[in-house]
């Protein structure tokens, strides 16, 4: 498997020669690192550790300096393990948008928009209850009964309530490479991506 972190630009809006729109994600992919190898007899498993994005030195541990020290390049703020990574790379050496090709096929992994809390109506799509006559006052957007006077008196697990809304581990699979620009490290992916633009996103062939 190959992979790459990247960074979410924004999103666009290309023409194919047919003349048919696709809406695409613009990535900022790398350059990235290879900061550790792991193999099979040292550690049990063998994947590449990649990293991206410079931080400053003043803001790193002394073991982060270290540990970015033996790769012969400055501290990192992100780093990310690849498993059975099908590229053979030593540590030290860069790994950067050549290993896509425009038609490839990638799964994309990002955090979600966080919302806060939020009512069943947004984070669930209940339908309200009630009406909009007088006298309902706030009650056309609440959940209802959560429980049942026939059974065990208490509220059963997994019940869908308010709560916390976003702010998740998100996998999209088969998403398409538009187009790549070589200079500025740049993948145009078909569709939109979760996270907002600046965030961080791993990308995996």
């Amino acid at each position: 498997m190959k992979g790459i972190i990247g960074k979410k630009i924004g999103m666009t809006s290309i023409f194919d020669p047919s003349g048919k729109q696709t809406a695409c994600t613009i990535i900022e992919a790398g350059p990235c690192v290879v900061t550790q190898v792991k193999t099979q007899e040292s550690d049990g498993y063998n994947a590449l550790q990649l990293s991206f994005g410079d931080k400053k030195e003043k803001h790193s541990l002394k073991s982060e300096t270290n540990h970015f020290a033996k790769a012969q390049t400055s501290v990192k703020k992100f780093s990310k393990e690849f498993r059975e990574f099908s590229v053979e790379k030593n540590i030290g050496e860069t790994i950067t948008v050549d290993i896509f090709a425009e038609g490839d096929t990638v799964d994309v992994v990002g955090t979600s928009k966080g919302k806060g809390f939020q009512g069943v109506v947004k984070r669930h799509g209940f339908h309200g209850v009630g009406g909009q006559s007088h006298g309902q006052h706030d009650r056309s957007r609440a959940a209802g009964s959560i429980g049942n006077s026939s059974d065990a008196s208490r509220v059963m697990k997994g019940m869908k309530m308010g709560g916390r809304m976003g702010n998740d581990r998100v996998k999209l699979k088969g998403l398409k490479v538009i187009k790549i620009f070589p200079e500025k490290n740049y993948l145009l992916v078909s569709g939109s991506i979760p996270g907002f633009n600046g965030s961080i996103v791993l990308i995996q062939k």
